[in-house]
């Protein structure tokens, strides 16, 4: 029986869930996810998740924050002056805005608070600090 190995593209399932349950993100109901393993395509502990699996393999997989999205990191939070926005953006807590860095490259914020001051932009993955559970199932090796 044919396992999947670093270099394979591979297609699994997959239902990823949250220390308390909560489901973040699942391929079940569309096409599965392909990638290849080692590529750095996924999180380092997703790949390691599916290495070692035959087609129709299962396997829940605990991922600690390290080997997922990183930890939490406070220097990624900024405090910006709301005059430094736009005329015809009112930043709201919880809204995602995308700020373009001098090299052209875009970085996706989420508005945690808004002040008359000022608006705290986090610009650390949504699942950072976070470890993760994933639930995967390879589908087959390409």
């Amino acid at each position: 029986m044919t396992t999947a190995k670093q270099g394979d593209t591979v297609r699994v399932h997959y239902r990823g869930t949250l220390a308390d349950g909560r489901e973040f993100d699942a391929s079940f109901g569309r096409e599965p996810l392909e990638f290849t393993l080692g590529a750095g395509e996924v999180i380092a502990g997703f790949d390691k998740a599916v290495t070692g699996l035959a087609p129709g393999q299962s396997r829940t997989a605990h991922i600690s924050a390290d080997e997922a999205y990183g930890p939490h990191r406070e220097e990624m939070v900024l405090e910006v002056p709301r005059d430094n926005f736009p005329d015809g953006i009112t930043p709201e807590a919880g809204q995602q805005l995308e700020l373009t860095h001098e090299d052209g490259q875009r970085i996706p914020v989420l508005v945690t608070a808004v002040s008359e001051a000022s608006v705290t932009l986090d610009a650390n993955h949504p699942l950072a600090g976070h470890d993760l559970t994933f639930e995967v199932e390879l589908v087959e090796i390409v």
